[in-house]
């Protein structure tokens, strides 16, 4: 288990309205469109009293219909899995996440993860954040035994499918040959999400007629992550399928990434659990127990909500200033929608990758519409050895004068650049800034995106748990697809055989 790292910060200052000694053009847009500090100073003492209400909600046996839903467990959840492990081992919650994760990597070279909304994103940001970028293309040997990964089953994109059912059945032609095999991992809280179920069946086939209906090695090779109950623990049941793990009653979907749910796929790549885990944690007390100006929850929660109720700025960008964050970003597009998008309110959120971005929505940052606020995601220190510009006989680019400088370098720069640009036009940023890439600090990003998303929710007077307005889609997509006209036999792929 690796050693924690340093902590996150988020720097908020140019968010702030400086003190102007006298008018100028550019201090009458600032005290229009940055915070005003007295009334951020309302907005601290508020987001202290909202981590009290909070922190007493994890106690609440019975909460009061006022409060209903009410899935607070993911707040202590990673503590509660560390300690556990360290008590039990391999009879522990988490050890059971790791031993099915050991059998399902030792067993195949490729798995595909089924599951939709944070079924699917949070394992999706922890490969795209801490597995190598393009994992899939390297060899098994220089991918030490961590099998490739393709998502499916958040859409209903039939072509896409094909195109995976494709590959499959093309580079896997011998079960008896483990780096032919491919498993699958089937992620669904209730277990009646349609885009999940639908997807499951088809896969569910597709394995079967790979592996033969009866093959022991089937079933060792479908890992399934539900609730205590429902529909796919049912139908796990059925299949025969023993080793099923749980994503806890008290912890909504969304709110899921330290349940199995991001913790298998997370095992299943290799990544180290225990220091994701130890970061979460971490995150968590930090949030509970440090003051306002130490504390980054409070900080993120407070600025961005006065923001956007108070500073007409309801667009959140997620500006990650790293290709391996976007997914980050998508995962809490997703946070934040379904948490605050509630009663007519909430904020908007946007995933940019800077500078890529820059170049395609820089203008409209600069000069549009003034709606929106930028925090920029900056990864301190990078992976791997800076390439250098160097020296070339040709210089018409004009770069020799830069020979020395590293894209590390020119990353930096193009970031001071950027906030140099917005803070001439009185355009609100700020800087989320993660020492480096690595278990514990995803670790600690993932659980204080989450925390403060619960305390903004209460800051604005919204039930942060809960999706009312998702069961409609819901409701409405088993309508129509109740009064649509089966395919004849022939025209359909059939996806009825199961395990």
């Amino acid at each position: 288990m690796q050693l924690p790292d340093e902590n996150l910060e988020y720097h908020y200052h140019r968010l702030l309205a400086p003190a102007a000694e006298a008018w100028t053009p550019l201090a009458e847009l600032q005290a229009k469109h940055l915070l005003p500090p007295d009334r951020l100073e309302a907005a601290k003492r508020a987001a202290v009293e909202a981590r009290g209400q909070v922190g007493a909600e994890r106690e609440l046996q019975n909460p009061p219909p006022k409060l209903r839903p009410l899935q607070p467990g993911f707040i202590d959840l990673p503590q509660k899995l560390l300690d556990g492990f360290k008590r039990k081992q391999d009879a522990s919650e988490l050890g059971k996440v790791i031993r099915a994760a050991n059998r399902l990597r030792e067993s195949v070279d490729r798995v595909v993860l089924l599951g939709a909304g944070g079924s699917h994103l949070g394992a999706r940001a922890l490969f795209d954040a801490l597995c190598h970028t393009h994992h899939n293309e390297m060899p098994a040997k220089l991918r030490l035994g961590k099998p490739r990964f393709y998502f499916a089953g958040h859409d209903l994109d039939n072509d896409a499918l094909q195109d995976l059912f494709e590959l499959l059945e093309t580079t896997c032609v011998d079960p008896e040959l483990a780096e032919e095999r491919w498993g699958v991992v089937v992620v669904s809280k209730s277990g009646g999400t349609v885009e999940t179920a639908a997807a499951y069946r088809a896969v569910r086939a597709e394995a079967a007629k790979f592996y033969g209906p009866k093959s022991d090695l089937l079933r060792r090779v479908i890992v399934p992550v539900t609730g205590p109950g429902g529909k796919l623990r049912d139908l796990c049941r059925a299949d025969g399928l023993d080793d099923v793990l749980t994503i806890p009653d008290d912890v909504g979907g969304r709110y899921a990434v330290f349940t199995p749910a991001g913790l298998l796929p997370a095992a299943v790549m290799g990544l180290d659990v225990r220091a994701m885990l130890l970061g979460a944690a971490t995150m968590t007390r930090r949030f509970l127990e440090e003051p306002f100006e130490r504390n980054p929850v409070l900080q993120f929660a407070a600025v961005n909500h006065l923001a956007a109720e108070e500073c007409g700025k309801p667009t959140r960008v997620f500006a990650a200033w790293s290709r391996k964050l976007e997914a980050v970003g998508w995962w809490y597009d997703h946070l934040l929608s379904e948490s605050l998008g509630k009663t007519g309110r909430g904020p908007t959120p946007l995933t940019v990758v800077h500078p890529r971005d820059l170049h395609t929505r820089g203008q409209q940052f600069q000069d549009g519409p003034r709606d929106k606020v930028v925090n920029n995601v900056v990864v301190r220190a990078a992976r791997h050895p800076a390439v250098t510009l160097g020296m070339a006989d040709r210089n018409e680019d004009d770069l020799n004068q830069f020979s020395r400088k590293g894209f590390p370098d020119l990353l930096d720069a193009a970031h001071k650049g950027a906030t140099d640009a917005y803070a001439e036009a009185a355009r609100p940023s700020a800087d989320l800034v993660l020492p480096a890439l690595t278990e514990h600090t995803v670790g600690q990003l993932l659980q204080m995106l989450m925390l403060a998303t619960v305390v903004e929710g209460r800051l604005m007077g919204i039930n942060p748990y809960g999706q009312p307005g998702l069961e409609s889609y819901k409701a409405g997509l088993l309508r129509h697809l109740k009064a649509t006209p089966n395919l004849p036999k022939g025209e359909v792929r059939d996806a009825a055989k199961g395990v």
